[in-house]
């Protein structure tokens, strides 16, 4: 008797853990509503989901989307007003936003999507890149607004000295949350660039026409490369991933330059119409480039320089990002007011976001290989 009774007893004991385990598991399996993930921290929403990605318009502020889903969960007020350039820091809790019409930078809490502070950092604040602590911010006082000139027109005369101020990259202390600092750039500094061992700023100016080098540490010019003989407006600007390359596209030249690790020209390579937004794939292996107004997103063999595909896309679309996968790539398209989702392996567009107010920028958290951000 005393060992049957033990082993019923030991029966009904196993058939509690199980009962036990099961709750658990169907605990386990229910999926949170995209209304409680937007609310999450953004570190426990790349865990939950695929991560998230913001997009900055001009007319508005910043859109969340989330990666699994491909939804807009999330609007961004960031109390300031045109919106472009952004980035994010290393542990995703700050975003960095460049606001043209309020020459700052908003820092926003992407846990909460309060804005905790505004710092000014100049004139028509455009590129955002963060290294570390410190966020650098390019910046265009030469600049008018609208749109530039088409390509070819003649300059116009303007005697004004403010035609010829250089651009300055501010330098922001994300820890003091100040302007720390500025390094002078070109007339209308576009994009920003860390070199391979983060000592050095590869930057564009687009008035100028010129590719500037320029030391971190010390804020001195290291070296000028111009590009008017192969095009002008340079703007997007991107190192490969092994750092022995780097490509700077010519808006008006419809062509991308190559340069060596140590910024020698190595050649150049014919695009579609006004090229802007330029990236590597994670590996290296291929090279994407946002072509405006012929509306494509156009893509290289990364060693030959051999045109793969060009995916049709929408209007004025210049920026864009893998997601942290490397399975998707988003393209902001302002003038479609779209972020367009386009599989990253067969090279076609999935899935059409709607995101009003001209989106102009995009990056992802966690971090991936893009246009104005890599991991």
């Amino acid at each position: 008797m005393k060992l049957t009774f033990n082993k019923t007893r030991i029966s009904l004991v196993l058939l509690a853990l199980i009962a036990g385990l099961t709750a658990c598991n169907k605990e386990k399996v229910e999926e949170p509503k995209l209304e409680e993930m937007a609310a999450q921290p953004v570190e426990e929403q790349a865990v939950v989901s695929a991560g998230v990605a913001y997009v900055t318009s001009q007319d508005a502020g910043v859109s969340v989307i989330d990666l699994a889903t491909m939804q807009v969960v999330k609007q961004l007020d960031i109390k300031a007003i045109a919106p472009r350039g952004l980035g994010i820091t290393d542990d995703g809790k700050k975003l960095i936003v460049a606001t043209r019409e309020n020459e700052s930078v908003s820092v926003i809490d992407t846990a909460t999507g309060e804005v905790l502070q505004q710092i000014p950092v100049g004139k028509n604040p455009e590129f955002v890149r963060i290294s570390g602590n410190f966020a650098y911010i390019s910046s265009e006082p030469s600049s008018k607004g609208g749109p530039p000139p088409k390509p070819g027109a003649e300059e116009e005369e303007d005697d004004d000295d403010e035609e010829k101020i250089p651009a300055k990259i501010a330098v922001v202390d994300l820890l003091k949350g100040e302007k720390v600092r500025e390094i002078t750039g070109g007339p209308e500094t576009e994009g920003i660039e860390f070199s391979a061992d983060g000592k050095q700023l590869v930057i564009t100016n687009e008035a100028d026409n010129t590719v500037t080098v320029h030391d971190i540490e010390s804020g001195k010019l290291v070296k000028t490369i111009q590009t008017h003989e192969l095009g002008d407006r340079p703007r997007g600007i991107k190192v490969s991933p092994d750092g022995a390359t780097y490509l700077a596209t010519l808006e008006y030249g419809n062509k991308f330059m190559v340069l060596d690790k140590d910024y020698n020209l190595v050649r150049t390579v014919d695009t579609a119409e006004t090229p802007y937004g330029i990236a590597y794939d994670n590996k290296g292996e291929r090279i994407f480039v946002a072509a405006n107004k012929a509306k494509l997103l156009q893509v290289f063999d990364a060693k030959t320089y051999e045109k793969i595909k060009e995916i049709p896309t929408a209007n004025r679309c210049w920026h864009f990002s893998f997601t942290p996968d490397d399975k998707q790539i988003l393209l902001a398209c302002g003038k479609s007011d779209a972020v367009l989702v386009i599989d990253a392996e067969k090279l076609e567009v999935t899935k059409q976001v709607e995101v009003k107010g001209m989106p102009w920028g995009l990056v992802t958290y966690p971090k991936a290989m893009g246009s104005l951000d890599k991991p």
